[in-house]
Protein backbone atom coordinates (compact mmCIF):
# COMPACT_ATOMS: atom_id res chain seq x y z
CA UNK A 1 0.00 0.00 0.00
CA UNK A 2 1.67 2.92 -1.00
CA UNK A 3 0.35 6.34 0.86
CA UNK A 4 1.10 8.87 -1.74
CA UNK A 5 -1.12 6.75 -3.99
CA UNK A 6 -3.90 6.45 -1.15
CA UNK A 7 -3.54 10.22 -0.81
CA UNK A 8 -3.96 10.94 -4.66
CA UNK A 9 -7.35 8.74 -4.81
CA UNK A 10 -8.91 10.57 -2.24
CA UNK A 11 -7.24 13.19 -3.50
CA UNK A 12 -9.28 12.83 -7.06
CA UNK A 13 -12.40 11.37 -5.69
CA UNK A 14 -12.61 14.83 -3.56
CA UNK A 15 -12.62 17.14 -6.71
CA UNK A 16 -14.93 14.78 -8.67
CA UNK A 17 -18.01 14.88 -6.19
CA UNK A 18 -20.40 13.77 -8.61
CA UNK A 19 -20.30 9.71 -9.02
CA UNK A 20 -21.86 6.60 -10.53
CA UNK A 21 -22.85 4.37 -7.47
CA UNK A 22 -23.46 0.61 -8.84
CA UNK A 23 -24.65 -2.14 -7.02
CA UNK A 24 -26.31 -5.56 -7.48
CA UNK A 25 -29.64 -6.49 -6.78
CA UNK A 26 -29.68 -10.39 -7.25
CA UNK A 27 -30.43 -10.02 -10.95
CA UNK A 28 -28.67 -7.22 -12.46
CA UNK A 29 -25.87 -4.52 -11.81
CA UNK A 30 -27.87 -0.88 -11.52
CA UNK A 31 -25.91 2.18 -11.65
CA UNK A 32 -27.08 5.87 -10.42
CA UNK A 33 -25.63 9.14 -10.28
CA UNK A 34 -25.07 10.53 -6.49
CA UNK A 35 -23.71 13.39 -5.22
CA UNK A 36 -20.41 12.03 -3.07
CA UNK A 37 -19.56 13.18 0.34
CA UNK A 38 -15.81 11.94 0.42
CA UNK A 39 -14.49 11.61 3.45
CA UNK A 40 -11.01 10.71 3.56
CA UNK A 41 -10.32 10.81 7.43
CA UNK A 42 -12.73 8.27 8.26
CA UNK A 43 -11.70 6.02 5.29
CA UNK A 44 -15.34 6.70 4.08
CA UNK A 45 -18.05 7.87 0.84
CA UNK A 46 -21.29 9.03 1.71
CA UNK A 47 -24.57 9.25 -0.03
CA UNK A 48 -27.67 10.42 0.81
CA UNK A 49 -30.78 8.10 0.75
CA UNK A 50 -34.44 7.89 0.93
CA UNK A 51 -35.20 4.89 3.42
CA UNK A 52 -38.01 3.93 0.47
CA UNK A 53 -35.36 3.71 -1.99
CA UNK A 54 -35.24 -0.06 -3.52
CA UNK A 55 -31.28 0.25 -3.24
CA UNK A 56 -31.22 0.25 0.31
CA UNK A 57 -32.32 -3.21 0.45
CA UNK A 58 -30.13 -4.03 -2.11
CA UNK A 59 -27.38 -2.83 -0.46
CA UNK A 60 -28.30 -4.58 2.45
CA UNK A 61 -28.40 -7.84 0.85
CA UNK A 62 -25.32 -7.49 -1.13
CA UNK A 63 -22.85 -4.82 -0.26
CA UNK A 64 -20.34 -4.83 -2.48
CA UNK A 65 -20.22 -1.68 -4.71
CA UNK A 66 -18.38 0.02 -7.61
CA UNK A 67 -18.48 3.75 -7.60
CA UNK A 68 -17.14 5.54 -10.57
CA UNK A 69 -15.85 9.24 -10.23
CA UNK A 70 -15.17 11.00 -13.77
CA UNK A 71 -14.18 14.49 -15.04
CA UNK A 72 -14.17 13.90 -18.63
CA UNK A 73 -13.23 17.40 -19.76
CA UNK A 74 -9.65 17.16 -17.53
CA UNK A 75 -9.94 13.33 -18.59
CA UNK A 76 -9.57 11.87 -14.93
CA UNK A 77 -11.48 9.05 -13.67
CA UNK A 78 -11.27 7.12 -10.46
CA UNK A 79 -13.14 3.41 -10.06
CA UNK A 80 -13.53 2.60 -6.32
CA UNK A 81 -14.76 -1.24 -4.98
CA UNK A 82 -15.89 -1.14 -1.79
CA UNK A 83 -18.43 -2.33 0.98
CA UNK A 84 -21.71 -0.59 1.78
CA UNK A 85 -23.98 -0.35 4.57
CA UNK A 86 -27.07 2.23 5.06
CA UNK A 87 -27.02 3.78 8.77
CA UNK A 88 -29.08 6.22 10.30
CA UNK A 89 -27.24 8.81 11.94
CA UNK A 90 -28.41 11.69 12.66
CA UNK A 91 -25.17 13.98 13.71
CA UNK A 92 -23.37 12.39 10.22
CA UNK A 93 -26.76 14.11 8.59
CA UNK A 94 -26.26 17.05 9.89
CA UNK A 95 -22.28 17.30 9.13
CA UNK A 96 -23.01 16.63 5.54
CA UNK A 97 -26.16 19.26 4.92
CA UNK A 98 -26.13 20.72 1.71
CA UNK A 99 -28.20 22.82 -0.14
CA UNK A 100 -28.89 20.14 -2.65
CA UNK A 101 -30.46 17.87 0.42
CA UNK A 102 -32.37 20.36 1.15
CA UNK A 103 -33.90 20.15 -2.19
CA UNK A 104 -35.18 16.10 -1.82
CA UNK A 105 -35.70 16.11 2.49
CA UNK A 106 -36.39 19.61 3.19
CA UNK A 107 -34.52 19.28 6.91
CA UNK A 108 -31.72 16.87 8.14
CA UNK A 109 -34.43 15.70 10.36
CA UNK A 110 -36.98 14.30 7.65
CA UNK A 111 -37.58 10.62 9.11
CA UNK A 112 -37.24 9.12 5.12
CA UNK A 113 -33.46 10.22 4.90
CA UNK A 114 -30.25 7.87 5.33
CA UNK A 115 -26.62 7.73 4.68
CA UNK A 116 -25.41 5.07 2.91
CA UNK A 117 -21.89 4.70 3.92
CA UNK A 118 -19.63 2.96 1.28
CA UNK A 119 -15.66 1.83 3.12
CA UNK A 120 -13.57 1.56 -0.08
CA UNK A 121 -11.15 -1.55 -0.60
CA UNK A 122 -10.11 -1.32 -3.49
CA UNK A 123 -9.20 1.38 -6.52
CA UNK A 124 -8.31 2.49 -9.80
CA UNK A 125 -6.96 5.81 -11.25
CA UNK A 126 -7.09 7.10 -14.29
CA UNK A 127 -5.32 10.91 -14.40
CA UNK A 128 -4.15 11.80 -17.96
CA UNK A 129 -2.87 15.46 -18.94
CA UNK A 130 -6.26 16.76 -20.25
CA UNK A 131 -8.27 16.63 -23.05
CA UNK A 132 -6.46 18.74 -25.05
CA UNK A 133 -3.17 17.08 -24.80
CA UNK A 134 -4.80 13.90 -25.09
CA UNK A 135 -6.20 14.87 -28.39
CA UNK A 136 -2.90 15.74 -30.01
CA UNK A 137 -1.46 12.51 -29.11
CA UNK A 138 -4.24 10.15 -30.95
CA UNK A 139 -3.90 12.89 -33.83
CA UNK A 140 -0.38 12.44 -34.00
CA UNK A 141 -0.78 8.70 -33.42
CA UNK A 142 -3.14 8.74 -36.68
CA UNK A 143 -0.23 10.60 -38.82
CA UNK A 144 2.44 8.25 -37.29
CA UNK A 145 0.47 4.88 -37.78
CA UNK A 146 1.08 4.19 -34.16
CA UNK A 147 -0.99 3.64 -30.83
CA UNK A 148 -0.74 6.81 -28.67
CA UNK A 149 0.34 6.72 -25.02
CA UNK A 150 -1.83 8.13 -22.99
CA UNK A 151 1.18 9.86 -21.02
CA UNK A 152 -1.17 9.76 -17.83
CA UNK A 153 -1.33 7.96 -14.73
CA UNK A 154 -3.02 4.57 -14.20
CA UNK A 155 -2.58 3.27 -10.86
CA UNK A 156 -3.68 0.37 -8.58
CA UNK A 157 -4.62 1.44 -5.44
CA UNK A 158 -5.52 -0.55 -1.99
CA UNK A 159 -7.09 0.69 0.92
Amino acid sequence: MNDAEQARTWELMSSLTFCMLTNWNGEILHSRPMGAFVQRRENAVYFFSDARAEKNEEIRRYPQVCLAFADLRKQKYVSVSGTAEVIEDRDKVKELWSISAKVWWRTPDNPNLRLIKITPSEAEIWDTPGQVVSSLKVALALLKGTTPDHGGEHVKVAF
